[in-house]
């Protein structure tokens, strides 16, 4: 029932009851730390994608030796190929890589590529060499014998000549097969 207007009861402010008397406040449950699964994802990602990397570079570096690592399985691909080192690219220290270590048998084969160098000059052209006729026999299960046959070929005055010579090489299996001397034959 609402109190008479103009009656005092109205203008009173109403009356709290003491603190004390009122009933504590529900317990807030303690705050559970937030999941952290974000941080969990990118860990594991992280990890992932470091275990990937490695992997990846472990494998293009074995690739890669593989691949520029010189082919020394077999004695007439050695001579092929220390050839073509020596005598066409005339690269030394290729050439070095299919040879043995103690390179004095291979004086004569050295002699030879002067005198190439020597006639290239003196007539003002440059030979074409080829390796032809590669034939493989072997004297052990660590000593080889190949015969090749070298052709020089160039276009003197118009005219398409070509030289071949005989040559003999020794090769020794010894972390790949190398060869060791050379002799015209």
């Amino acid at each position: 029932m609402q109190p008479p207007a103009g009656s005092q009861v109205s203008r009173v402010p109403a009356q709290r009851a003491p603190q004390e008397d009122l009933a504590p406040p529900p317990a807030q449950p303690v705050p559970v730390p937030p999941r952290r699964r974000l941080r969990t994802a990118l860990t594991v990602a992280g990890v992932v994608l470091a275990v990937v990397c490695l992997s990846a570079a472990v494998t293009v570096y074995v690739l890669y030796s593989r691949a520029s690592a010189p082919d020394r399985t077999s004695p007439g691909v050695v001579v092929v190929n220390y050839l073509q080192a020596f005598l066409v690219d005339r690269n030394d220290a290729r050439a070095r890589e299919h040879a043995c270590e103690d390179s004095a048998g291979l004086a004569p084969i050295g002699r030879f590529r002067d005198q190439i160098v020597n006639r290239e000059r003196e007539l003002g052209v440059t030979f074409s060499i080829n390796v032809e006729g590669v034939v493989v026999s072997k004297d052990g299960p660590s000593d080889a014998l190949v015969t090749a046959v070298v052709r020089r070929s160039a276009s003197i005055d118009g005219i398409q000549q070509s030289l071949t010579d005989g040559w003999r090489f020794e090769l020794r299996e010894h972390d790949g097969w190398r060869v060791c001397r050379a002799e015209l034959s």
